[in-house]
């Protein structure tokens, strides 16, 4: 028997999905203007981490194993920013100018205090729900690092007038998704297999 979804984590996820969504409009309509890989890459990692919550909200009443599975597939969810990353890149390589470093800055701090707030709301149950919470709290975690890199390619555009470092952050964020994954796909099938009869 399957125990009942806890009401308080309930109300976490729905909080961090409200969070998520409006600060991906604000990140990406901000990232268009300005041309930022970095921004792009976040914005929609914020979109995808929505789509994470929204998945482990409807899948906290399952079966470990049932929630197993979900947790294999959002482990292929975490890789969809890289390939908004790639995009951008190709699109960046082609055309090279930095990106305007002050609204640069400013969404990254926007950005950092939405994913620590995020981060804090789930790490108190990160450890409740198994695959799927830990995939919650691992983006981000992720999301806040990645946003302190935003913050800094930032202060170091301003200096250089350069697009390298936004650049670099946003193939650093792809790659902490990566990871990510990687992180949350063994975990489930962990899980998968222990709830096997």
């Amino acid at each position: 028997m399957t125990p009942a979804p806890d009401p308080a984590l309930r109300r976490v996820l729905t909080r961090v999905v409200a969070l998520n969504l409006g600060y991906f409009g604000i990140e990406a309509a901000v990232a268009l203007t300005i041309g930022s890989v970095a921004l792009v890459a976040d914005s929609v990692d914020f979109l995808e981490d929505a789509s994470l919550n929204i998945l482990i909200l409807l899948a906290l009443g399952w079966s470990t194993r049932g929630r197993a599975r979900i947790g294999m597939g959002l482990a292929a969810i975490l890789l969809v920013p890289t390939i908004a990353t790639a995009w951008m890149l190709w699109t960046k390589i082609a055309a090279p100018a930095p990106p305007a470093a002050l609204p640069l800055t400013l969404a990254g701090l926007g950005a950092l205090a939405v994913n620590v707030s995020c981060a804090a709301m789930l790490a108190r149950h990160r450890s409740a729900g198994g695959s799927l919470l830990r995939a919650a709290f691992l983006s981000s975690r992720n999301d806040a690092l990645a946003n302190v890199a935003i913050i800094a390619a930032g202060g170091v555009t301003a200096l250089t007038r350069s697009g390298v470092p936004d650049i670099v952050v946003g193939l650093g964020i792809a790659v902490l998704n990566i990871t990510a994954a990687r992180e949350v796909f063994a975990l489930a099938r962990a899980e998968h297999r222990s709830a096997l009869p």
